[in-house]
């Protein structure tokens, strides 16, 4: 599970393509079973305005998606506009 604050200035055009680059990893990273995103709705949100659901096919997949060109390639415009926050477990 992740959440984003977003930094000052950020725009709306931004925000879109981050919502839809995350929901296209879904096809393109092998293992990557589910991908659910979208702009928070919570009143109790604490500021963070998007938040999304990625379920992996097993341990390997998820341990590989970190470090998958794709995701990396992602990361390197995403990261400078947010605030992360991440919660990995096992279910």
């Amino acid at each position: 599970m992740f959440a984003f604050r977003w930094k000052p200035d950020v725009t709306a055009d931004q925000k879109q393509q981050a919502i839809e680059e995350i929901r296209a990893l879904q096809s393109e990273i092998p293992g990557l079973m589910e991908t659910a995103v979208g702009v928070n709705i919570s009143p109790r949100s604490q500021g963070y305005e998007l938040g999304g659901v990625m379920q992996f096919a097993d341990r390997a997949a998820y341990e590989a998606y970190n470090d998958h060109p794709i995701h990396q390639k992602l990361l390197s415009w995403l990261m400078p506009l947010i605030e992360p926050l991440e919660v990995d477990f096992e279910s």
